[in-house]
Protein backbone atom coordinates (compact mmCIF):
# COMPACT_ATOMS: atom_id res chain seq x y z
CA UNK A 1 0.00 0.00 0.00
CA UNK A 2 1.43 3.41 -0.94
CA UNK A 3 2.11 6.05 1.69
CA UNK A 4 0.16 9.01 0.35
CA UNK A 5 0.49 11.41 3.28
CA UNK A 6 3.66 13.10 4.46
CA UNK A 7 3.79 14.20 8.11
CA UNK A 8 6.25 16.88 9.23
CA UNK A 9 6.91 17.75 12.88
CA UNK A 10 8.89 20.89 13.72
CA UNK A 11 9.64 23.50 16.34
CA UNK A 12 11.91 26.47 16.76
CA UNK A 13 12.51 28.81 19.66
CA UNK A 14 12.75 32.29 18.15
CA UNK A 15 11.21 35.63 19.03
CA UNK A 16 7.99 36.12 17.04
CA UNK A 17 6.43 39.50 17.81
CA UNK A 18 3.80 39.34 15.05
CA UNK A 19 1.92 36.11 15.83
CA UNK A 20 -1.52 37.70 15.38
CA UNK A 21 -0.61 38.62 11.79
CA UNK A 22 1.23 35.35 11.15
CA UNK A 23 -1.64 33.11 12.26
CA UNK A 24 -4.16 33.83 9.44
CA UNK A 25 -1.38 33.84 6.84
CA UNK A 26 -0.13 30.41 7.91
CA UNK A 27 -3.66 29.01 8.13
CA UNK A 28 -4.47 30.23 4.61
CA UNK A 29 -1.24 28.79 3.27
CA UNK A 30 -1.98 25.35 4.77
CA UNK A 31 -5.56 25.34 3.51
CA UNK A 32 -4.44 26.30 0.01
CA UNK A 33 -2.04 23.33 0.01
CA UNK A 34 -4.63 20.86 1.45
CA UNK A 35 -2.47 20.48 4.55
CA UNK A 36 -3.97 19.66 7.95
CA UNK A 37 -2.54 19.52 11.45
CA UNK A 38 -1.91 21.62 14.52
CA UNK A 39 0.53 24.53 14.88
CA UNK A 40 1.17 26.64 17.99
CA UNK A 41 2.50 30.17 17.73
CA UNK A 42 3.83 32.18 20.67
CA UNK A 43 6.20 35.04 21.33
CA UNK A 44 8.86 32.38 22.05
CA UNK A 45 8.50 30.52 18.72
CA UNK A 46 6.61 27.88 16.74
CA UNK A 47 5.74 24.23 17.38
CA UNK A 48 3.64 22.04 15.11
CA UNK A 49 2.85 18.90 13.18
CA UNK A 50 1.28 19.03 9.73
CA UNK A 51 0.32 16.38 7.18
CA UNK A 52 -0.96 16.14 3.66
CA UNK A 53 0.18 15.58 0.07
CA UNK A 54 3.97 15.67 -0.15
CA UNK A 55 4.02 18.68 -2.45
CA UNK A 56 1.66 20.59 -0.15
CA UNK A 57 3.63 19.88 3.04
CA UNK A 58 6.90 20.85 1.38
CA UNK A 59 5.31 24.06 0.07
CA UNK A 60 4.19 25.04 3.58
CA UNK A 61 7.65 24.30 5.01
CA UNK A 62 9.23 26.40 2.24
CA UNK A 63 6.79 29.24 3.01
CA UNK A 64 7.76 29.14 6.69
CA UNK A 65 11.49 29.10 5.91
CA UNK A 66 11.09 32.11 3.62
CA UNK A 67 10.76 34.07 6.86
CA UNK A 68 14.40 34.79 7.89
CA UNK A 69 13.52 34.05 11.52
CA UNK A 70 12.40 30.53 10.58
CA UNK A 71 15.00 29.83 7.89
CA UNK A 72 16.88 27.33 10.14
CA UNK A 73 13.66 25.42 10.94
CA UNK A 74 14.36 21.68 11.20
CA UNK A 75 11.60 19.13 10.69
CA UNK A 76 11.15 15.37 11.13
CA UNK A 77 9.29 13.35 8.50
CA UNK A 78 7.05 10.29 8.60
CA UNK A 79 4.70 8.71 6.06
CA UNK A 80 1.16 7.46 6.54
CA UNK A 81 -1.43 5.67 4.43
CA UNK A 82 -4.25 7.76 5.95
CA UNK A 83 -4.48 11.44 6.79
CA UNK A 84 -3.66 11.64 10.53
CA UNK A 85 -5.56 14.93 11.02
CA UNK A 86 -9.17 15.95 10.46
CA UNK A 87 -8.62 19.72 10.24
CA UNK A 88 -6.01 22.47 10.29
CA UNK A 89 -5.58 24.55 13.45
CA UNK A 90 -3.19 27.41 14.09
CA UNK A 91 -3.41 28.59 17.71
CA UNK A 92 -1.90 31.49 19.61
CA UNK A 93 -0.42 30.45 22.97
CA UNK A 94 1.63 31.92 25.81
CA UNK A 95 4.20 29.15 25.30
CA UNK A 96 4.86 26.61 22.53
CA UNK A 97 5.56 24.05 25.26
CA UNK A 98 4.06 24.80 28.66
CA UNK A 99 6.54 25.15 31.50
CA UNK A 100 4.55 27.82 33.33
CA UNK A 101 7.56 29.93 34.34
CA UNK A 102 7.76 33.48 32.95
CA UNK A 103 10.84 34.88 31.22
CA UNK A 104 12.49 31.58 30.26
CA UNK A 105 14.16 32.45 26.96
CA UNK A 106 15.04 29.20 25.22
CA UNK A 107 15.91 31.05 22.02
CA UNK A 108 18.92 32.70 23.68
CA UNK A 109 19.57 30.88 26.97
CA UNK A 110 19.29 27.16 26.19
CA UNK A 111 22.09 24.83 27.23
CA UNK A 112 24.69 23.19 25.02
CA UNK A 113 23.60 20.79 22.29
CA UNK A 114 25.20 17.35 22.39
CA UNK A 115 25.03 15.24 19.24
CA UNK A 116 23.71 11.67 19.44
CA UNK A 117 27.20 10.44 18.56
CA UNK A 118 28.67 12.20 21.64
CA UNK A 119 25.78 11.54 24.02
CA UNK A 120 27.06 8.20 25.38
CA UNK A 121 30.35 9.72 26.47
CA UNK A 122 28.54 12.50 28.33
CA UNK A 123 26.04 10.35 30.21
CA UNK A 124 28.62 7.69 31.06
CA UNK A 125 30.39 10.29 33.24
CA UNK A 126 29.42 9.56 36.88
CA UNK A 127 29.60 13.28 37.69
CA UNK A 128 26.75 14.09 35.29
CA UNK A 129 23.11 14.17 36.45
CA UNK A 130 21.10 12.72 33.55
CA UNK A 131 17.44 13.80 33.72
CA UNK A 132 14.50 12.54 31.64
CA UNK A 133 12.15 15.53 31.33
CA UNK A 134 9.24 13.61 29.77
CA UNK A 135 5.97 12.60 31.42
CA UNK A 136 5.82 9.59 33.73
CA UNK A 137 3.89 7.39 31.28
CA UNK A 138 6.53 8.05 28.62
CA UNK A 139 9.41 7.18 30.93
CA UNK A 140 7.63 3.99 32.02
CA UNK A 141 8.17 2.28 28.66
CA UNK A 142 11.78 3.30 28.08
CA UNK A 143 14.62 5.63 29.03
CA UNK A 144 18.40 5.96 29.05
CA UNK A 145 20.29 3.67 31.36
CA UNK A 146 20.74 5.36 34.76
CA UNK A 147 18.62 8.42 33.98
CA UNK A 148 16.68 10.19 36.74
CA UNK A 149 12.89 9.93 36.42
CA UNK A 150 11.19 13.03 37.93
CA UNK A 151 7.78 11.22 37.93
CA UNK A 152 6.03 14.29 36.52
CA UNK A 153 2.61 13.98 34.92
CA UNK A 154 3.17 17.06 32.76
CA UNK A 155 6.07 19.29 31.77
CA UNK A 156 4.61 22.12 33.86
CA UNK A 157 5.40 20.06 37.00
CA UNK A 158 9.12 20.08 36.19
CA UNK A 159 9.95 23.38 37.99
CA UNK A 160 8.47 22.01 41.22
CA UNK A 161 10.58 18.86 40.86
CA UNK A 162 13.71 20.98 40.37
CA UNK A 163 12.87 23.00 43.48
CA UNK A 164 12.62 19.80 45.55
CA UNK A 165 15.76 18.26 44.03
CA UNK A 166 18.03 21.23 43.45
CA UNK A 167 20.64 19.90 45.91
CA UNK A 168 20.79 16.63 43.95
CA UNK A 169 21.44 18.47 40.70
CA UNK A 170 23.98 20.86 42.21
CA UNK A 171 25.81 17.87 43.66
CA UNK A 172 27.00 17.02 40.14
CA UNK A 173 29.33 19.03 37.93
CA UNK A 174 27.01 18.87 34.91
CA UNK A 175 23.34 18.29 34.11
CA UNK A 176 22.27 16.52 30.90
CA UNK A 177 18.60 16.43 29.89
CA UNK A 178 16.68 14.75 27.12
CA UNK A 179 13.15 14.35 25.72
CA UNK A 180 11.43 12.87 22.66
CA UNK A 181 12.29 15.41 19.97
CA UNK A 182 14.23 18.13 21.81
CA UNK A 183 11.71 20.86 22.58
CA UNK A 184 11.18 20.10 26.28
CA UNK A 185 14.85 19.55 27.11
CA UNK A 186 15.82 22.71 25.22
CA UNK A 187 13.45 24.78 27.33
CA UNK A 188 14.35 23.00 30.57
CA UNK A 189 18.04 23.74 30.04
CA UNK A 190 17.17 27.44 29.64
CA UNK A 191 15.21 27.21 32.89
CA UNK A 192 18.17 25.68 34.76
CA UNK A 193 20.49 28.34 33.39
CA UNK A 194 18.05 30.95 34.66
CA UNK A 195 18.52 29.36 38.10
CA UNK A 196 22.28 29.72 37.85
CA UNK A 197 23.36 26.30 36.58
CA UNK A 198 26.36 26.74 34.28
CA UNK A 199 27.10 23.36 32.69
CA UNK A 200 23.77 22.23 31.25
CA UNK A 201 23.46 20.01 28.17
CA UNK A 202 20.68 18.54 26.08
CA UNK A 203 20.43 15.82 23.44
CA UNK A 204 20.29 17.34 19.97
CA UNK A 205 17.29 16.01 18.06
CA UNK A 206 16.03 14.19 21.15
CA UNK A 207 15.62 10.46 21.68
CA UNK A 208 14.25 9.98 18.17
CA UNK A 209 17.43 11.25 16.54
CA UNK A 210 19.51 9.07 18.87
CA UNK A 211 17.50 5.94 18.02
CA UNK A 212 17.73 6.80 14.34
CA UNK A 213 21.50 7.32 14.23
CA UNK A 214 23.14 5.29 17.01
CA UNK A 215 23.62 1.56 16.41
CA UNK A 216 21.70 -0.69 18.80
CA UNK A 217 24.90 -2.45 19.90
CA UNK A 218 26.35 0.89 21.10
CA UNK A 219 23.12 2.22 22.58
CA UNK A 220 22.45 3.23 26.19
CA UNK A 221 18.71 3.30 25.49
CA UNK A 222 16.52 0.69 27.18
CA UNK A 223 12.94 -0.09 26.09
CA UNK A 224 10.79 1.84 23.62
CA UNK A 225 10.19 5.54 23.05
CA UNK A 226 6.62 6.85 23.19
CA UNK A 227 5.65 8.96 20.17
CA UNK A 228 2.61 11.19 19.73
CA UNK A 229 1.23 9.52 16.62
CA UNK A 230 -0.36 6.26 15.56
CA UNK A 231 2.92 4.34 15.88
CA UNK A 232 2.58 4.81 19.68
CA UNK A 233 6.16 3.66 20.34
CA UNK A 234 9.39 3.10 18.43
CA UNK A 235 12.70 1.38 19.06
CA UNK A 236 16.13 1.46 17.47
CA UNK A 237 16.07 2.45 13.84
CA UNK A 238 12.65 4.01 14.60
CA UNK A 239 11.04 0.61 14.08
CA UNK A 240 7.46 0.51 15.50
CA UNK A 241 7.23 -0.95 18.99
CA UNK A 242 4.65 -3.29 20.47
CA UNK A 243 2.59 -0.70 22.35
CA UNK A 244 -1.02 0.21 21.65
CA UNK A 245 -2.76 3.41 22.71
CA UNK A 246 -5.58 3.58 25.25
CA UNK A 247 -8.13 5.76 23.46
CA UNK A 248 -9.48 6.99 26.79
CA UNK A 249 -6.37 8.19 28.67
CA UNK A 250 -3.85 8.15 25.79
CA UNK A 251 -1.35 6.00 27.67
CA UNK A 252 0.84 3.46 25.87
CA UNK A 253 -0.16 -0.13 26.71
CA UNK A 254 2.09 -3.16 26.44
CA UNK A 255 0.94 -6.78 26.14
CA UNK A 256 0.51 -7.14 29.91
CA UNK A 257 -1.61 -3.97 30.07
CA UNK A 258 -3.82 -5.27 27.28
CA UNK A 259 -4.26 -8.58 29.10
CA UNK A 260 -5.78 -6.78 32.11
CA UNK A 261 -9.49 -7.45 32.70
CA UNK A 262 -9.90 -3.65 32.96
CA UNK A 263 -8.73 -3.17 29.38
CA UNK A 264 -11.53 -2.69 26.87
CA UNK A 265 -10.46 -1.69 23.36
CA UNK A 266 -11.23 1.99 22.79
CA UNK A 267 -12.90 2.35 26.21
CA UNK A 268 -10.56 1.93 29.18
CA UNK A 269 -7.41 0.41 30.64
CA UNK A 270 -6.14 -0.33 34.15
CA UNK A 271 -4.72 3.21 34.38
CA UNK A 272 -7.99 5.06 33.71
CA UNK A 273 -10.82 2.59 34.37
CA UNK A 274 -11.62 4.13 37.74
CA UNK A 275 -11.42 7.76 36.60
CA UNK A 276 -14.15 7.76 33.93
CA UNK A 277 -17.90 7.67 34.45
CA UNK A 278 -20.20 5.02 33.04
CA UNK A 279 -21.58 7.65 30.67
CA UNK A 280 -18.08 8.34 29.37
CA UNK A 281 -17.37 4.62 28.97
CA UNK A 282 -20.61 4.25 27.04
CA UNK A 283 -19.66 7.14 24.73
CA UNK A 284 -16.18 5.68 24.18
CA UNK A 285 -17.70 2.28 23.39
CA UNK A 286 -20.03 3.84 20.80
CA UNK A 287 -17.08 5.67 19.23
CA UNK A 288 -15.16 2.37 19.04
CA UNK A 289 -18.10 0.64 17.32
CA UNK A 290 -18.32 3.45 14.77
CA UNK A 291 -14.56 3.27 14.11
CA UNK A 292 -14.76 -0.50 13.57
CA UNK A 293 -17.68 -0.08 11.15
CA UNK A 294 -15.79 2.61 9.23
CA UNK A 295 -12.70 0.40 9.08
CA UNK A 296 -14.80 -2.49 7.73
CA UNK A 297 -15.96 -0.18 4.92
CA UNK A 298 -12.36 1.01 4.31
CA UNK A 299 -13.40 4.51 5.39
CA UNK A 300 -11.88 6.96 7.85
CA UNK A 301 -14.07 7.62 10.86
CA UNK A 302 -14.52 11.30 11.69
CA UNK A 303 -16.37 11.53 14.95
CA UNK A 304 -16.39 13.24 18.30
CA UNK A 305 -12.98 13.82 19.82
CA UNK A 306 -12.94 13.15 23.57
CA UNK A 307 -10.59 14.69 26.07
CA UNK A 308 -8.70 12.31 28.38
CA UNK A 309 -9.51 12.26 32.12
CA UNK A 310 -7.74 15.10 33.97
CA UNK A 311 -5.49 12.78 35.98
CA UNK A 312 -4.10 11.24 32.81
CA UNK A 313 -3.62 14.39 30.79
CA UNK A 314 -0.10 14.68 29.32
Amino acid sequence: MSHAFLTAAFYRFVVLDDTEQLRPQLLAQCQAQQVKGNVLLAHEGINGTIAGPEAGVRAVLAWLRADPRLAPLVHKEAWATEDPFYRMKVSLKREIVTLGVPDVHAATEAGTYVSPQDWNQLIDDPDVAVVDVRNDYEVAIGSFQGAIDPHTRSFSEFPQWVERNEALLRGKSKVAMFCTGGIRCEKSTAYLRQLGFDEVYHLEGGILKYLETVDAKDSRWQGDCFVFDERVSVGHGLQPGDHHLCRSCRRPLDAADRASPLFVEGVSCAHCHGSTTEAQKSAYAERQRQMERAAARAEQHVGQVFSPPPAAAP
